[in-house]
């Protein structure tokens, strides 16, 4: 029986790039695959409404999920307003608990972003609240790894310690599937994510001796995705 991995973002699209790769992967080798993006996303668009944007967002968020053969989920809050609190990191606890992933993916703790770095400090504490004795219904669980994903956005002080390989369809299913992100595609601010991902992978393959990889800062040094 595969695993289940649950990636977690502070945006709709933050998982979709950075982990995407890797969860495509991992699905095409029987893995089981959550994205939970903590906020919409929806102020970060300069010419549609965040109330039209969030629409968008979470459906853009459904389709790349679906064409990658993951799950979805977002969490309700708002883009640039995400807590730290123990209530938020509570309802990723619960998810935790009742899917019990063995590997939980999220940003780097340093982000240009507020979002990025309070989700990574979410993770953690989900992480941690879902190993403990509470009385759940779905009971304890405890993470076997938690890794850190590459994004140009939380670079500071990131230097991956591990890869993973990205074989050929793998890419090609992400690339289709984030195609559908109208962010990816430049459109918000004019940069060109997809291109720089994907010349990430080109550039991380040549570290780790393969034609694509992703990079990721492993957390605990437990077992290991396999790599290349």
């Amino acid at each position: 029986m595969g695993r289940t991995v649950l990636a977690i973002g502070g945006h709709i699209g933050d998982m979709d790039l950075t982990a995407g790769p890797t969860l495509a992967k991992m699905v095409q080798e029987g893995d089981r695959a959550i994205i939970l993006a903590c906020t919409y996303g929806e102020r970060g668009h300069p010419t549609i409404s965040p109330e039209e944007y969030r629409v968008q967002k979470v459906a853009e968020g459904e389709a790349f999920a679906a064409a990658i053969g993951a799950e979805f989920r977002v969490l309700d809050y708002s883009d640039g307003f995400l807590p730290d609190d123990d209530s938020a990191a509570e309802q990723i606890a619960d998810i935790i608990r009742q899917e019990k992933p063995e590997i939980l993916i999220t940003h780097w703790t340093k982000s240009i972003h507020r979002d990025h770095e309070r989700a990574a400090i979410l993770a953690e504490r989900g992480r941690f609240l879902a190993s403990l004795p509470v009385g759940s219904p779905y009971g304890r669980h405890g993470i076997t790894q938690f890794l850190h994903a590459d994004n140009w956005e939380d670079a500071e002080g990131f230097a991956p310690d591990m890869y993973v390989e990205i074989p050929d369809a793998a890419y090609e299913t992400w690339r289709a599937a984030i195609q559908g992100q109208a962010f990816a595609r430049g459109e918000t601010y004019g940069f060109r994510y997809i291109d720089y991902y994907s010349a990430n992978m080109l550039a991380k393959g040549c570290l780790a001796g393969t034609t694509r990889a992703c990079g990721f800062v492993v957390a605990d040094k437990g077992a290991k995705l396999a790599g290349p």
